[in-house]
């Protein structure tokens, strides 16, 4: 049992929210906490998660769990406003948590988005009432054309420990246990846009030795959910494994923020009871600095150009 109380402040690490804004509606990506990511160049858009409903701790613990469309729908209209699309040409959870996934079908109903993923993302978006031509499962290796982008999924791992482990079944049918939204197949998601850039998009602070061998990509987004409370031994495996195996010049931290609260407050970090971003900060910043990658963490709602000043 952890005994440190309190959560680090995010405040102090105000400096490294220096990610280049991406000017006018070209390629950028847009933080909009935990791994939900908008990537969009003003006419092709993709989504990772779509996670925007944020249920209290309370209900998460004790009750069952739904998509707030009213939350969704803000949300929506601010980040793709300032995308300047009106909609999504793919949602990609990038596992079937329920902090990932959940909203996911109502929000490829709401932008005409084709939900991809594995088996237990689709039983989620069968439960969510979206049909099945919407809905693509995928395997590790398969590489999906979406607009200007290309998309290809590696099978990765959950960071330990997974409170709700395994496959989900069945359609999902909100409200329902956050118990019922099962991790699922987990994913290293590599994006590639028309104009060459790459990213590597790694939801959840685990990883497959090997499985990123021969791929590359510009920069990495790096969940760091858990990441703070393994041996320092895990953060330089999970480094290894990822930044230094496709080469990123560039690394976005993202799964630190506590989901149980709104998007209409300010971030705050995850609490020292489940997480240590101070000690992840730490450990990465060393990795860092002996890579000579940059290592940032993103603004929420603010579109960034995480390939400026990179070579091409």
């Amino acid at each position: 049992m952890r005994l440190k109380w309190g959560r680090p402040d995010v405040a102090r690490y105000a400096a490294r929210q220096g990610v280049p804004a991406a000017p006018g509606f070209g390629l950028g990506v847009t933080f909009l906490g935990v791994t939900t990511l908008l990537v969009a160049d003003g006419t092709s858009a993709v989504l990772t998660d779509g996670f925007f409903s944020r249920p209290g701790l309370a209900r998460v613990a004790l009750g069952r769990i739904a998509p707030a469309p009213h939350r969704i729908d803000a949300a929506l209209r601010r980040a793709l406003g300032d995308a300047g699309v009106t909609g999504l040409d793919a949602v990609i959870p990038v596992h079937s948590h329920f902090d990932h996934a959940m909203d996911c079908a109502v929000v490829a109903a709401r932008t005409g988005a084709l939900l991809l993923g594995g088996s237990s993302t689709a039983h989620i978006g069968r439960g969510g009432g979206l049909p099945p031509e919407r809905i693509t499962v995928v395997e590790s290796g398969d590489s999906v054309t979406c607009g200007a982008f290309t998309l290809t999924f590696i099978a990765s791992a959950h960071c330990p420990p997974d409170r709700y482990p395994g496959t989900i079944g069945a359609p999902v049918v909100p409200p329902a246990r956050a118990s019922a939204y099962r991790c699922g197949e987990a994913w290293s998601l590599l994006v590639t846009h028309t104009s060459g850039r790459t990213a590597l998009l790694q939801g959840s602070a685990g990883y497959v030795p090997g499985s990123l061998a021969g791929r590359r990509a510009d920069v990495a987004y790096l969940g760091v959910g858990q990441l703070g409370v393994q041996p320092e031994s895990y953060l330089e495996a999970y480094w290894e494994h990822t930044v230094r195996a496709v080469g990123a010049r560039r690394v976005v931290l993202t799964h630190w923020d506590d989901f149980f609260r709104g998007l209409d407050q300010p971030l705050r970090a995850l609490p020292y009871a489940g997480d240590d971003l101070d000690a992840t900060v730490r450990v990465l910043d060393r990795l860092a600095g002996a890579d000579g990658v940059a290592l940032h963490l993103p603004t929420l709602w603010r579109r960034e150009n995480p390939w400026a000043d990179l070579p091409c």
